[in-house]
């Protein structure tokens, strides 16, 4: 039954009919518990308030059904926006996106193009954006990107997903660029030719992960919710007297709060992923397939 709820939430995120829906009616049946809202102004004050607990953030203009330039260009320009909403407002949040968003799909070369403007913006106002990983089909492409993006920029970092077979061997190769990365399982359904089909693997491989990258001596967000992984880095870090300031912990919007203030409260650097903006949909249905127990959640919503 789980794996049935997983797999038709996958495809729903996928549907463009879908999303034109959740766009007409917005924000409802539990959603908002997961996207900080459709505007930018929403997602600021949403930061703001974890800043005032001590948590960090990143920002995510959430954009995944992009087919022409101009919506491509459009979406960069809510990006270039946010930044300087965050500028302008004095949070405490770097910028995350999907390249997808950017045009990908469309040309190598407009997404690049794309990405520059970003990233000059982000360089002026001393920030920092993180590229999205997605499904397997765009690993690559996305890897030669930010490879490419590194010979001018210092302040762009990306995802690098445990549940791949190649990841060992990605962050060996990225080593060369002291890479900043942001180390996950992975939310998408991926063919047992390319990841690892059992989740006790995915989750033996983010640990060798973690470890590979942190005594690389290379910043680490590690992006979980998982106690034994949260427990697992502290007690790497310890045993190698790896300091607070060489990584952080990343966990979504609206889960495990509890967990995000105990460990801001410990002394760890805690980096909350805020999703805002009206192409909420795909994001809300990754949600739900990766803990169906979420469903509940949202049908209790529906009938209030």
């Amino acid at each position: 039954m789980e794996m049935m709820l997983r797999n038709m939430f996958q495809a729903l995120g996928k549907s463009r009919s879908a999303n034109r829906l959740a766009k007409k009616y917005g924000l409802r049946f539990g959603a908002a518990r997961f996207v900080a809202g459709e505007t930018i102004k929403q997602s600021i004050e949403a930061v703001s308030k974890l800043n005032a607990d001590g948590r960090v953030a990143t920002l995510d203009h959430l954009g995944e059904f992009v087919f022409s330039e101009a919506e491509a260009a459009e979406s960069a320009d809510m990006c270039i926006q946010t930044l300087d909403a965050i500028a302008s407002s004095g949070v405490q949040s770097n910028m995350s996106l999907k390249m997808t968003s950017l045009g990908l799909d469309i040309s190598k070369e407009l997404c690049v193009s794309n990405m520059r403007r970003i990233l000059n913006r982000a360089k002026m106002h001393n920030n920092f954006v993180r590229i999205d990983m997605e499904d397997y089909a765009h690993c690559q492409v996305s890897l030669d990107i930010y490879r490419e993006l590194r010979q001018e920029f210092d302040n762009v970092g990306i995802v690098i997903q445990a549940y791949l077979f190649r990841t060992e061997q990605d962050i060996a190769d990225l080593n060369e660029l002291k890479a900043n990365l942001r180390l996950v399982k992975g939310a998408y359904k991926e063919s047992p030719e390319v990841a690892f089909p059992e989740k006790k693997d995915v989750d033996e491989n983010l640990k060798r992960i973690i470890k590979q990258h942190l005594l690389n001596g290379n910043y680490t967000a590690v992006a979980s919710h998982d106690e034994a992984i949260i427990n697992y880095t502290k007690a790497l870090v310890q045993e190698h007297g790896i300091a607070k300031d060489r990584f952080e912990f990343q966990m979504l919007y609206g889960i495990c709060e509890d967990l995000q203030k105990q460990l801001t409260e410990e002394g760890y650097k805690v980096r909350v992923y805020v999703p805002y903006g009206v192409d909420w949909f795909g994001y809300f249905m990754r949600r739900l397939a990766e803990r169906p127990a979420n469903v509940w959640f949202v049908l209790k919503n529906m009938f209030k």
